[in-house]
């Protein structure tokens, strides 16, 4: 490659380059707003939410009466034989109407606690509703953080490939320098050249990796322009590593949101068992109607009665016998209060286990990041010196070329590790029901 081809492949790669005015700064509280105020997920799942709520009422659980108004015609057209002392006569079109419109009134006082029960239901289901949106809420969270993140450490590997291209530009440039001058034979230059359009290449490839994450971190904010370009504030990925095993497990008992859905679930199947003993007790019903009712009679001594007035009534009922469906039923509900119970424990084991593993990959890339920082340090000075000793002409290109790999690996090492830690303490977060902390 010539000079002039080495410009060319520069302008290529500042092609990639946006000018930082032409892209968005999200921080990562700006990226959860927004994906929480625009994601069609949460969205939706906030409108099941309200329907939860709009369906909690005392109306809906039948504690209330109801009252209906009602109105009627009725018509008939008749032709009527009538035989009086041995004489029989015939009248043909007899047209009677009726009329009638009236308030009725329909009110179950007492139903052995049903309603009751069906009104707790429905507030357990209201806050089932609530739940489920703050466990959409949380998955939403965990994503948006994960690819933030990963956007993050996308361009922190960017940077350390552009570095790469610029050590081995300045390799390239020296070992031109004393190719002119016969110094180094054009084995080095080539295999220098070499080099240089292998970094390129992963550079350019990296270009692609960090548009493609802030395609996805759009999508999951539901930004209308997924391609528009984002610049984030954060430079480093610094990982929590404050956190507590005690502490976590902890939280996940108390506000882990699928455990808590589980104990809805179970809470629900004890209205079922109250239900199902409601049918043991008696019923009462009342029932009362007030109206106006009109008949007019065509062919007949009376052409017209009206009626005006109140009626009402009270119906007592006890079920004394229906099959023995109510002992079926209430069995059966205590074997599903059992599994509900078998459930929730299952869920806290499998919590369990999930938080033992989480907790150790995150200790274990603690100690990674740590011993990764000191290789970075080795590796910084073994470069540092073996670049030295190029230049003096007492080291050859392919051992430089080693410590070189050995610095870009040892960067990206700890940047993987770094990124690692953060990944395990979001889903300690998650698992614990503390991820809405990252909005603070």
């Amino acid at each position: 490659m010539k000079v002039k081809q080495m410009k060319q492949a520069l302008l290529l790669f500042s092609l990639f380059v946006i000018p930082v005015d032409a892209q968005e700064i999200y921080d990562l509280k700006r990226c959860l707003e927004t994906g929480l105020e625009r994601n069609y997920e949460i969205r939706i799942v906030r409108n099941e939410q309200q329907i939860s709520a709009n369906n909690a009422t005392v109306g809906n659980a039948g504690l209330l009466p109801t009252l209906d108004l009602t109105a009627g015609y009725t018509g008939s057209v008749n032709d009527r034989d009538e035989t009086t002392n041995g004489i029989s006569s015939r009248i043909s079109g007899i047209f009677n109407q009726g009329l009638n419109i009236g308030l009725n009134l329909n009110w179950t006082v007492f139903d052995g606690f049903k309603m009751q029960t069906e009104y707790s239901r429905l507030q357990e289901f209201k806050r089932m509703g609530e739940i489920s949106t703050r466990l959409s809420i949380e998955n939403l969270m965990a994503n948006l953080t994960a690819e933030y993140y990963n956007f993050v450490h996308q361009n922190l590997l960017l940077d350390n490939l552009k570095y790469a291209v610029e050590l081995s530009k300045e390799r390239l440039r020296i070992v031109e320098a004393r190719y002119m001058i016969g110094s180094m034979s054009r084995l080095d230059l080539q295999q220098a050249r070499v080099d240089f359009n292998a970094d390129s290449s992963k550079l350019i490839k990296q270009y692609e990796v960090v548009n493609t994450s802030a395609i996805l971190l759009n999508q999951l904010m539901s930004v209308e322009n997924v391609s528009q370009k984002i610049l984030t504030p954060d430079s480093v990925i610094e990982p929590n590593i404050l956190l507590t095993e005690d502490l976590l497990w902890e939280k996940t008992l108390a506000c882990n949101s699928r455990l808590l859905l589980s104990y809805k679930n179970k809470t629900l199947s004890q209205l079922d068992l109250k239900a199902v003993k409601s049918r043991y007790y008696p019923y009462l019903k009342l029932n009362a109607g007030y109206g106006y009712t009109a008949n007019f009679y065509d062919a007949s001594a009376l052409s017209r009665q009206n009626t005006l007035g109140l009626n009402y009534g009270l119906t007592l009922g006890f079920s004394v016998f229906d099959g023995m469906n109510r002992r079926r039923e209430q069995k059966n509900t205590q074997i599903v209060i059992q599994n509900r119970e078998l459930q929730t424990e299952q869920l806290e084991l499998s919590l369990k286990a999930d938080l033992s593993n989480m907790w150790m990959a995150y200790q274990n890339n603690i100690e990674l990041t740590n011993l990764e920082k000191e290789n970075l340090v080795v590796a910084h000075e073994n470069y540092e010196i073996a670049m030295e000793r190029y230049k003096l002409g007492d080291l050859s290109g392919l051992e430089l070329r080693e410590a070189q790999n050995s610095l870009l690996e040892a960067e990206e090492r700890l940047l993987q590790a770094q990124y690692n830690t953060k990944l395990c303490e979001i889903s300690l977060m998650q698992i614990s029901g503390q991820i809405i902390s990252y909005l603070k």
